[in-house]
């Protein structure tokens, strides 16, 4: 024991100092004189070998004090904020007492393991010396110390513990691939971390607040590039949000020892981009699977139960509507709710992640509506666009496409007022960013317009192309022919569909449709192929002419 030794040393010292001289003749003292020398290296060695064992036991145990740790600095955050949602009388003595409650478990390096027992839930209060038996540090220290050698094993102990810092700091290969990967990773680190800071404050001067901050820098700089690098792996969403949460308690924990920590909240903007990312790369599957499964067709609701069913998913009013009777349809497709819900669900998964960053609601709000612009203006943009010019996507779906383009598009005043409801903010607020999916909608429709031009000449070129006619003929039939007729009863059926289109759109699209068949037919008439063409032939020519009019 500490006591043991520490008799030894004092007895050696006064044999040295006051006995052994006064009997130095006999043979016996110069003997003892001669082996005290040795004796005290024994002494320095079985401490020394204490104190490597006792390296050893922090190198192994280090995970598990920064687990306990760590689930401390978690349950003082949940009771500050539980303290924060006190009335205004109580607000200023709670937090007083809150603040005292961490200061004080952090000097004491109180570590709390709740375990069951009994079906009861008790708490045990746990310390760093109860983790760890640090009594060898301590006895080791006062020998070297008592010996004169301080410096040496001040020097000693804190090359060691740079070493195994550079351990802690190195993780698995694999440890991008699961949550506990990082988990232990992070454990480790902080179990390492509060050793340094228990020594600090227990013994005077083998480890100092300067050499922990070196210490702590030197990691700092090693655990961002190893995140930004593991990180960069993650294409799971749940699993880059699982990281965060880690990071943020890490984070908060070393910052209740003191350690400066704002290079980890910088490094959390970083990981926010690529969160986002892995955010629309899942929101543009699930986009895809929405659309493939629509048949694109008006709602049918059959009664007052079903019609409130579908407006409490998506935000939709007509008076019109309202005065008809059951059964009735919606003018928008099933997917139309689907889509809304799903940019609903990806703004609170967007929100998941900037939770806990210590920014204010303002920035948070900007965050949010930022990354849902690029969910808007990229990721359903870019699905809408694949969808309006796959080939089974007919006419009917077209314009079924270009109203839901109408219905989301009105729809995204509501997501404004979403987001700011969940983020407290007004909409007023000067530096709100605004929702671009009114440009999303406006471009998606165009790209469908477009794409029923070009579909409606298509069909009227493949009419054109049986169309045949008998140009030696010496009278007509007397009636038009029979590939107009049908070409004229597609366009009628067609039309009839035009009208849910805004009325320029259906206008534009039955000019276009007129103009290119007309010019069609001109192509027909003036084909450089076509040497002669009877009087009858120019009958009938006309009389299908006359039936498009």
């Amino acid at each position: 024991s500490l006591c043991r030794y520490y008799s030894a040393l004092k007895t050696m010292e006064q044999l040295e100092n006051l006995y052994l001289p006064r009997v130095s003749q006999y043979r016996f003292c110069q003997i003892m004189i001669e082996n005290l020398p040795k004796l005290r290296e024994e002494i320095k060695e079985i401490s020394m070998s204490d104190l490597k064992d006792f390296l050893e036991s922090i190198r192994k145990h280090s995970d598990r004090i920064g687990e306990t740790a760590m689930k401390q600095a978690q349950q003082q955050k949940t009771f500050s904020t539980a303290l924060q949602k006190q009335n205004s009388v109580n607000y200023g003595r709670n937090m007083h007492l809150g603040r005292s409650r961490i200061l004080e478990s952090k000097n004491e390096i109180t570590l709390k393991r709740t375990f069951e027992e009994d079906d009861e839930h008790e708490e045990e209060i746990l310390t760093a010396q109860d983790l760890v038996d640090f009594s060898p540090v301590y006895r080791c220290l006062h020998i070297y110390s008592v010996l004169g050698d301080g410096e040496i094993f001040e020097n000693y102990y804190r090359k060691q513990r740079r070493k195994q810092a550079r351990l802690v700091l190195q993780p698995q290969s694999s440890m991008h691939e699961t949550v506990e990967g990082y988990r232990r990773y992070f454990s480790q680190i902080v179990g390492f971390f509060v050793v340094e800071d228990h020594i600090l404050h227990v013994t005077q001067g083998l480890v100092t607040r300067t050499y922990t901050d070196e210490l702590w820098n030197m990691a700092l700089s090693k655990i961002i590039a190893v995140l930004r690098t593991h990180s960069s792996y993650c294409s799971d969403p749940d699993l880059v949000l699982e990281l965060k949460n880690l990071i943020v308690v890490f984070a908060d924990t070393l910052q209740g020892y003191g350690f400066p920590v704002n290079r980890l909240f910088d490094l959390l903007f970083e990981i926010r981009d690529q969160y986002n990312e892995t955010l629309l790369k899942k929101w543009s599957g699930l986009f895809r699977d929405i659309f493939e499964a629509d048949n694109y067709s008006p709602i049918p609701v059959a009664n007052e139960e079903e019609y409130k069913i579908v407006i409490s998913k998506f935000p939709f009013q007509d008076p019109e509507l309202d005065k008809q009777s059951f059964p009735k349809k919606l003018p928008m497709s099933q997917s139309v709710p689907q889509i809304y819900i799903q940019v609903k669900e990806f703004i609170y998964a967007s929100l998941k992640f900037s939770e806990s960053l210590h920014r204010s609601s303002t920035e948070i709000d900007d965050m949010l509506r930022k990354s849902t612009n690029l969910l808007l203006t990229r990721t359903l943009s870019s699905c809408l666009q694949n969808l309006i010019k796959k080939p089974h996507i007919g006419l009917t779906e077209l314009v079924q496409i270009i109203i839901n383009t109408t219905h989301l598009e009105q729809a995204c005043k509501y997501l404004e007022d979403f987001i700011s409801n969940i983020t407290n903010i007004s909409q007023v607020t000067v530096h709100t960013a605004r929702l671009y999916g009114l440009s999303t909608f406006k471009d998606a429709r165009h790209a469908a317009e477009g794409e029923i031009y070009t579909k409606l000449n298509q069909k009227i070129d493949e009419f054109i192309q049986i169309a045949d006619y008998d140009w030696t003929m010496s009278e007509s039939d007397g009636r038009a022919s029979g590939y107009l007729m049908d070409l004229i009863n597609f366009l009628r059926s067609t039309f009839q569909v035009f009208t849910h289109l805004p009325g320029k759109v259906a206008q534009t699209a039955c000019m276009s449709a007129c103009q290119h068949l007309s010019t069609s037919l001109m192509q027909m008439l003036l084909d450089s192929e076509l040497k002669q063409i009877s009087m009858g032939a120019i009958q009938q020519f006309n009389l299908d002419v006359i039936q498009c009019e």
